[in-house]
């Protein structure tokens, strides 16, 4: 991937230009862009969630279709269907429990991943504050 022309460089020339005194500039441009990478990476964990959780409710529904085609196939051949539906409507709910077990997983690990990136920028930017700060 070829490098990309930093966003902030024409933002730090002008912040420079103001020469205030006792303010790194360049430290503070450097934390912004930090800041924005964090919150992308937290977006990118957040879609990646949803695209699997979407996925998941795909695979589902077409689970559920092929199901539903397998118990109508007596019926439609003019047999009757049997003691079959309670055990199918036991299967059907037990992996309805399972399926939205794994939803929940992939939402909840979604959410952490997400929450992780963030917070360890917060984490990170702080630090940056306190090297500002003892600079002094």
């Amino acid at each position: 991937m070829a490098d990309q022309p930093n966003p902030f460089a024409d933002v730090t020339r002008i912040i420079e230009n103001f020469k205030l005194p006792g303010v790194d500039i360049p430290a503070m441009v450097e934390s912004g862009r930090k800041d924005m990478e964090a919150l992308v990476e937290a977006n990118k964990a957040a879609y990646q969630g949803l695209q699997a959780l979407a996925r998941k409710q795909s695979e589902m529904l077409t689970e559920a279709m092929h199901k539903m085609q397998e118990a109508a196939q007596p019926t439609a051949a003019g047999k009757t269907p049997g003691p079959r539906p309670a055990q199918m409507a036991h299967e059907v709910y037990q992996k309805t429990l399972a399926d939205m077990k794994e939803l929940a997983d992939i939402v909840r690990s979604s959410q952490a991943e997400a929450l992780t990136k963030v917070t360890d920028r917060a984490i990170e930017h702080l630090k940056e504050i306190r090297k500002l700060i003892n600079r002094k």
